[in-house]
């Protein structure tokens, strides 16, 4: 099943005039900005801040809830790729030794590959979403 990773994003404005940017899906994630612009250009690293939080804390990365008609923040190639890869190792009960058998690799290389700061190279995370029977596909769209 194809997962979109971009999660909505709430923007309040504060009483300072200062924007707060909250993820409803993703409740740990708040930064806030002196403008819109602003704020929104922190919610990318917030985000991947929190999520990477989930991943450490070896808890289910909430879905994104439809963000028709909403703001979104989309996560860069990169880590949607290893968060699809974390979720597929969690849905198929595999653990990162498992996964490091399949792939005739170190289990520390597999921990590097679910690290969202570390900068694996994509076709290695390519590769062990196939060893779990996934396929990484990746869309554009207008910006």
């Amino acid at each position: 099943m194809a997962r979109r990773l971009a999660y909505p994003v709430n923007l309040e404005k504060q009483k300072d005039g200062s924007i707060l940017v909250s993820f409803p899906d993703i409740p740990e994630a708040l930064t806030e900005g002196a403008t819109e612009e602003e704020a929104l250009a922190e919610a990318e690293d917030c985000l991947i801040a929190a999520l990477g939080g989930y991943i450490q804390a070896r808890r289910i990365i909430p879905r994104p809830s439809p963000g028709r008609r909403r703001v979104t923040v989309p996560l860069p190639a990169l880590v949607a790729a290893k968060s699809a890869l974390y979720c597929a190792m969690r849905a198929e009960g595999i653990g990162n030794t498992a996964l490091a058998e399949r792939l005739g690799v170190s289990e520390g290389a597999v921990r590097r590959l679910i690290d969202l700061d570390h900068r694996s190279h994509i076709g290695q995370v390519e590769a062990a979403l196939h060893a779990l029977g996934q396929r990484l596909v990746i869309a554009s769209q207008a910006a």
